[in-house]
């Protein structure tokens, strides 16, 4: 039996490693399908549950330009108006954790959809879905949360609805919202646009959106603290802009699937392969203590603040300056350059670890964590 050959190098079989990445790289460039019979937590988790229902039943049935981008938020012309338009939906438990609430998820979850698509948020619809039962008090204080979200991220609530569903039919308060946002001239933003030696940014300390909604839970017994890191992130998106510009390729916030899924959506989109620094990686110790027992990777853990950005070589340097700058002079600090993007293994994300080795990052699998958004 004749060896495998490896193109571009006549004559010379491929060695086990190449093989194996031959075979998932074969297997990742087919669009996911959606096979399960009922719906599952997994496909809310932000994962490949999520990709294969997002890619395999809803794109395909809106045949949308604008979806086939799998982006943030959809572009929009309206008299002229470059516009972007994205709507969320948030059902977290509990519903205030350390360092927010639902209210303040709703607000900055929305606008930090359209600040990573390039446009400054300008306001939100909110609908209310109330269980019956719920204390009063406990919706005047999301409420009072919304708008003061609202003000700290300059949008405006302009539009709104309120359902009541019978008791145990929701989880005391659900929230969804619509945004709108104005696209920023300087904004050339794509998750197709990466390209080889690009160099990979992540915004902050990552994981600690979802470790502090699982320690809030009390599921797991862990006697530790942290807080969310729910935050808007025009301010900071504004600054890289300024910085970065046309080097700016694409933002993408990791939210659900953590920063692994986002990185794992950019390479699939852009063809490219993308290698991540893990000792490069910000990452707080109570995040890495629980993410440890646990048996999970902070990479997987959910973000509200946190963003990924790819940017050309020659403005990398003046765009992780700019960030860690922005905001109140803190919180961007700990902004890092953790990686760079390749050509090979297309749409793959490889991870060389703090060993010294490389091993694959996949998207989440299945639904390991609570909800958190």
């Amino acid at each position: 039996m004749s060896a495998r050959v490896e193109p571009g190098a006549p004559g010379r079989p491929l060695g086990r490693e190449e093989k194996i990445l031959g075979i998932i790289e074969t297997a990742r460039s087919k669009r996911p399908k959606f096979r399960d019979e009922r719906i599952t937590m997994a496909h809310g988790a932000g994962g490949k549950a999520t990709a294969a229902l997002i890619e395999g039943v809803l794109v395909p049935a809106f045949a949308s330009p604008a979806l086939d981008q799998l982006a943030d938020a959809g572009a929009i012309e309206v008299g002229g108006a470059q516009l972007a338009m994205t709507t969320d939906s948030f059902v977290v438990k509990p519903l205030r954790f350390p360092g927010g609430s639902i209210g303040e998820l709703a607000v900055n979850g929305t606008v930090n959809d359209l600040a990573v698509a390039g446009a400054r948020p300008l306001a939100l619809s909110l609908s209310l879905i109330l269980e019956e039962g719920l204390e009063a008090d406990v919706l005047r204080a999301e409420v009072a949360a919304i708008a003061a979200s609202a003000h700290a991220a300059d949008v405006q609530i302009v539009t709104g609805d309120t359902k009541v569903v019978e008791r145990g039919c929701a989880e005391k308060l659900y929230i969804c919202t619509t945004g709108i946002g104005v696209r920023d001239p300087r904004a050339r933003l794509a998750p197709t646009a990466l390209r080889p030696g690009d160099r990979v940014i992540v915004s902050g300390p990552i994981g600690e959106h979802g470790t502090a909604i699982m320690l809030a839970r009390g599921e797991f017994e862990l006697g530790a603290t942290i807080e969310s890191d729910t935050r808007p992130l025009w301010p900071a998106v504004d600054a890289l802009l300024e910085a970065a510009g046309p080097g700016l390729r694409c933002l993408r916030d990791a939210t659900r699937g953590g920063v692994a899924s986002v990185l794992n959506e950019l390479a699939r989109a852009s063809g490219v392969a993308l290698l991540v620094h893990e000792r490069a990686v910000p990452v707080h110790p109570i995040v890495a203590g629980a993410a440890e027992l646990l048996g999970i990777d902070p990479m997987h853990v959910a973000n509200e603040g946190v963003f990924v950005a790819v940017v050309a070589p020659e403005h990398a340097d003046a765009a992780l300056a700019a960030l860690q700058a922005a905001g109140d002079g803190a919180t961007f600090a700990q902004a890092a350059e953790i990686g760079e993007v390749k050509t090979e293994p297309p749409g793959m994300v490889l991870v060389e670890t703090a060993f010294g080795g490389k091993r694959v990052m996949d998207q989440l699998v299945g639904d390991p964590l609570p909800r958190i958004c």
